[in-house]
């Protein structure tokens, strides 16, 4: 009160800050997620899965088992590629968790000479924000050459952009494919022509020499700059010099094509552009479709958007902006309902964006960004920083009402409320400090909203402590009619008046029977929480819920071994149908390989994969239901499987572990077991198909005779398979790779392959003299968690009781007898669930014990805080009561809004205490008190929870639609739990203090009498 000029000054400047703080915060869908993964992948070009696992898979597998911090690693050998996943602890530093990986594979000795694993991280800002398709333009390697020169600097110069990458171009390759007549003639072999090839372009210095009177230096060796100097390339055979054009074919053009990219049933490229990590989702997408008319000019081509995380982002924080603004309004609506004092609302309602703008400028300096679970956290905190003004300026018009001196009962005020309100508000940001501790996504995820909100009340008690007595000094007077008239006379005045309020009288009949009663409300309090034990058995549980996407991805897989060609025809039927929908404004389909990475998928020439982009207002759920009919409806065009757009997966995994022997069977059993179960579909298995795998083994004699090995023919069927990169050239300003190819085109049959030439050191021999070639069917793909085969049965939950699903699932496998060996376990979101329901239910221990720690040392008993705590369980009767009449299921975000809960219903209970403690303080009994307390702080309860509780009336009823997963459940969940809290707080925790008191009390009084003058206590 000395300093309120101070304070006055002290709050322009954290209004101005918290303005700059506001504006300066990046916008995102959810907070940057740094997952610790790390993936290893290493490509084995032509080498089966049983090769690559041998030979690659498992040396990399033995160099990381053993790593510090490694929870489990996952592997996949394909044809020609290995992918190893290895998951480590949540908190584990990414630099750390990649150097000691890369460390350790740098360790592998015994990797084929051709492999070179690569090492790679990311989190979730590795993650496009934009995808771009191009269509059209002609020429697709002109059009990347375009689009690389005159449309990726323009994008990679935008604000907040990290990086612009193409996809789907065409590498150019040199083809070099030797006449074997010819090359014979001239004594040339095919190594002969290998190693000139790689000899040829590069360049040595050969030192300097001094020249008339300068150092010049010596180079050996010129360029290659087309591919004439690949033609005219001299070679020495044993017959004399020739060119390489006498000998061999030597072009240039497109590599062999290995994947297709679609959009709108056009050819396009692609282009992912990835967020900086001080760069807006929203303020990219903004930018980046302006820019789009001008880029489409420059290149000649048509640009699309495929996806766009920008508008999602910018609709969901305008949504909770605007339910946060309602909130606020309905906050404010009570507090005047209540206060009916212009004045004073408008002081109490400083402390609404005052500590919000506090809690903006602390999430700035750590560097958050405005998101789902931030803004969701400011926005849920409307309703509660609130709460610690209204009891100050409550207190404080009460002392104004009475007469006093205005500073005096200002200062008296906040002296009376100051350890409650403290000591409540300690007590609800306890309650988020187990969250900090909290293991695995949800801890990531939840960690933002925790320190958010915590801020956000720590700022409201710092406010309602300072800014509102100076406020109340300044703008609320002590009523005109207590001139003249004593303090005390016209205190009991005040007092007796607000004992004849309707609401005081309602509450005191209330108060006085249940005081009376206290075994039938004892009674009926255990048959709430009787009945709270039914109403949870009977709730809808689920992991994270619906993100809202607007998307949806599809995907097709045909039977292992399909080639290309054959899966683009099949994916032709698919684009006929999404592309006759009318709400999918655009779609996109890839099939064939994918790059590595940790987000990378792996894929081949069986699978396409779509993305379809939804109109606004579409039903998303409706539109799966009807692509799933349409599909399925295909002949001859694979299996189908329709999900959500979201990348975050809420299929039900069935991990099945076991050797070669009996994993198959073992897999058909839980498979078949999984389909028979009505709450999920779409189930399928990884378990790979077999496809035909040509064997070839070398014949003893003839080969030795010939002088022929497994290197000879491993080199001979590379060049006349795929061909074999000997060298890189640049042409024309493009790096490309020189292929060394035996023949034009590759050995489409068994007999071509025996008829292969190859070239010993007594004539050229076919490879059917010296090697057995056969055709035996063999797995297109391998799988091991942990070192130990494994198949992962997947199937995705009907609707949104994953609870649900996964038990029906876990009943359906209780009754399988699989073969010896043989072993299951649950996996994906049933896992996910019940990891993170474990972790928050832990939470809520050591909240309720930290919560238990603040309140012993507030009233120094252990028994009033014990009465307090009673009121936690009662909360769980309105918050499962809501859930259960609106639908919602029982996820992270409610269980979230129960361990807010936990805090909050103490709060007031601390409040109510801590009077009926200073009442007794001065000599009243127990019964007396209590009633008294409960009548004196009926109204701030009241005005607290009310405010809470409209203030998240907007946000549970959805009005705006862009709550996302946490916003709406967690509002059900608290505006329940307050309702049912609120109401036994104020008639339960006054029953259980006279009954534990009053033992202890010598003046029992169970009945006052209510027109009796109290001594006045001064709150």
């Amino acid at each position: 009160m000395v300093n309120r000029k101070l304070v006055a000054l002290i709050a322009v400047v954290v209004v101005g800050l918290g303005v700059y703080s506001a504006t300066a915060l990046k916008q995102q869908l959810l907070p940057d997620l740094a997952f610790p993964a790390v993936s290893v992948v290493a490509a084995y070009p032509g080498a089966s899965p049983e090769v690559v696992e041998n030979q690659v898979t498992v040396p990399l597998e033995d160099a990381v088992a053993n790593l510090d911090g490694l929870e489990s690693y996952t592997s996949t050998s394909q044809q020609g590629l290995s992918m190893l996943t290895l998951m480590f602890e949540f908190g584990t530093s990414t630099d750390d968790m990649s150097s000691a990986v890369s460390t350790a594979v740098a360790k592998v000795q015994n990797l084929p000479t051709t492999v070179d694993p690569e090492v790679a991280t990311g989190s979730t800002s590795d993650l496009p924000t934009m995808t771009l398709a191009v269509t059209g333009g002609g020429d697709q390697n002109a059009l990347a050459q375009k689009i690389q020169t005159d449309v990726v600097p323009v994008l990679q110069g935008l604000d907040g952009v990290n990086e612009v990458s193409i996809s789907g171009t065409t590498d150019q390759v040199v083809t070099v494919t030797p006449d074997t007549a010819k090359a014979t003639g001239a004594g040339l072999s095919t190594e002969q022509i290998a190693t000139a090839l790689q000899s040829m372009g590069t360049t040595s210095a050969a030192g300097s020499v001094s020249v008339s009177g300068q150092d010049v230096s010596v180079q050996v060796g010129t360029t290659v700059d087309a591919v004439r100097d690949i033609q005219n390339l001299w070679l020495t055979g044993t017959s004399g010099a020739v060119q390489l054009k006498d000998v061999a074919a030597v072009s240039s053009g497109d590599a062999e094509v290995t994947s297709i990219t679609r959009t709108d049933g056009q050819p396009s490229l692609g282009l992912a552009i990835t967020m900086a990590h001080n760069g807006s989702a929203s303020s990219i997408s903004d930018e980046v479709r302006a820019e789009l008319p001008d880029l489409e000019k420059a290149v000649g081509a048509s640009i699309v958007v495929v996806s766009d995380s920008g508008p999602q982002v910018h609709e969901a924080v305008l949504g909770l902006l605007e339910e946060g603004g309602l909130g606020l309004l309905m906050a404010v609506l009570v507090i005047v309902l209540f206060l009916r004092s212009a004045r004073s609302t408008l002081v109490t309602a400083v402390s609404i964006p005052m500590s919000l703008l506090i809690a903006l400028i602390v999430v700035w300096t750590r560097d958050y960004s405005l998101n789902m679970l931030t803004l969701g956290a400011l926005t849920i905190a409307v309703g509660r920083i609130v709460d610690d003004s209204i009891v100050v300026l409550e207190n404080i018009q009460r002392h104004l009402g009475y007469g006093e001196e205005r500073k005096k009962a200002i200062l008296d005020a906040v002296r009376e409320v100051s350890a409650a309100v403290t000591s409540s508000t300690l007590t609800t940001v306890a309650v988020f400090l187990p969250i900090a501790f909290v293991g695995g996504l949800v801890g990531e995820l939840f960690a933002p909203f925790a320190v958010t909100i915590a801020v956000a009340m720590l700022a409201s008690l710092l406010v309602s402590l300072t800014i509102i007595p100076a406020l109340a000094y300044w703008f609320l007077k002590t009523p005109e009619d207590a001139s003249g008239v004593s303090a005390q006379e016209y205190r009991e005045r005040v007092e007796a008046h607000e004992r004849e309020g309707r609401l005081q009288r309602t509450y005191l009949k209330v108060i006085t029977w249940a005081v009376n009663r206290r075994k039938r409300v004892l009674a009926g309090a255990l048959v709430l929480l009787v009945a709270t034990v039914g109403m949870a058995g009977a709730l809808k549980t689920s992991f994270l819920g619906d993100s809202e996407s607007t998307s949806i991805t599809v995907t097709q897989q045909l039977p292992a071994g399909t080639d290309l060609e054959t899966t683009d025809a099949a994916a032709a039927q698919v684009e006929k149908i999404v592309g006759g929908m009318d709400d999918v404004e655009t779609y996109q389909v890839s099939m064939g390989s994918s790059g590595g990475g940790l987000f990378a998928a792996a894929s081949g020439s069986s699978t396409a994969s779509y993305t379809l982009t939804l109109a606004e207002g579409s039903d998303v759920a409706a539109r799966q239901d009807d692509l799933r009919e349409r599909l399925g409806a295909l002949s001859d065009a694979g299996t189908f499987t329709v999900s959500g757009g979201d990348s975050l997966s809420s299929d039900i995994e069935v991990v099945v572990t076991g050797d070669d022997t009996v994993l198959t069977e073992a897999t058909q059993q839980v498979q078949g077991a999984l389909t028979g179960v009505t709450q999920v579909r779409d189930v399928r298995s990884d378990l790979s198909e077999s496809a035909p795998q040509i064997s070839i083994a070398l014949k003893g004699a003839p080969a030795a005779s010939a002088g022929v090995t497994d290197s000879t023919l491993t080199q001979v069927l590379t060049a006349a398979i795929s061909g074999s990169t000997v060298s890189q050239v640049t042409v024309g300003g493009v790096s490309q790779d020189v292929v060394l190819r035996t023949s034009a085109k590759a050995p489409t049959s068994l007999a071509a392959i025996r008829a292969l030439p190859i070239p010993t050191a007594t004539g050229v021999v076919e490879l059917g003299d010296v090697a057995t070639v056969s055709s035996a069917q063999a797995p297109t793909e391998r799988t091991r968690i942990d070192g130990e085969r494994t198949v992962t049965v997947t199937a995705t939950p009907v609707g949104d009781d994953t609870g649900a699903a996964t038990t029906a699932v876990t009943k359906a496998l209780d009754g399988l007898t699989l073969p010896d060996g043989a072993s299951y376990e649950l996996g994906g979101v049933s896992s996910d669930q019940a990891e993170s329901f474990q972790a928050l239910i832990l939470a809520m221990v050591v909240a309720v014990a930290l919560v238990f720690l603040v309140v012993v040392a507030v009233f120094r008993s252990i028994r009033q805080t014990m009465i307090l705590l009673v009121s936690i369980p009662f909360a769980f009767v309105g918050g499962f009561f809501l859930l259960l009449v609106t639908n919602t299921p029982l996820g992270i975000a409610s269980l979230i809004g129960i361990l807010m809960l936990i805090g909050i219903v103490v709060t007031n209970a601390i409040v109510l205490v801590d009077l009926i403690n200073q009442y007794r303080e001065r000599g009243l009994p127990v019964a007396e008190a209590v009633i008294e307390g409960g009548l004196r702080r009926l109204r701030p309860i009241l005005m607290t929870a009310l405010a809470t509780i409209f203030a998240l009336i907007p946000m549970a009823l959805g009005i705006t639609g862009s709550g996302g997963f946490i916003s709406k459940p967690l509002a059900v969940v608290v505006i329940g739990g307050l309702v049912s809290s609120t109401a036994l707080t104020l008639v339960l925790i006054p029953v259980l203090y006279t009954m534990v008191e009053s033992r202890r009390d010598p003046h029992r009084r169970v009945e006052p009498t209510p027109e009796k003058e109290k001594e006045p206590v001064g709150v």
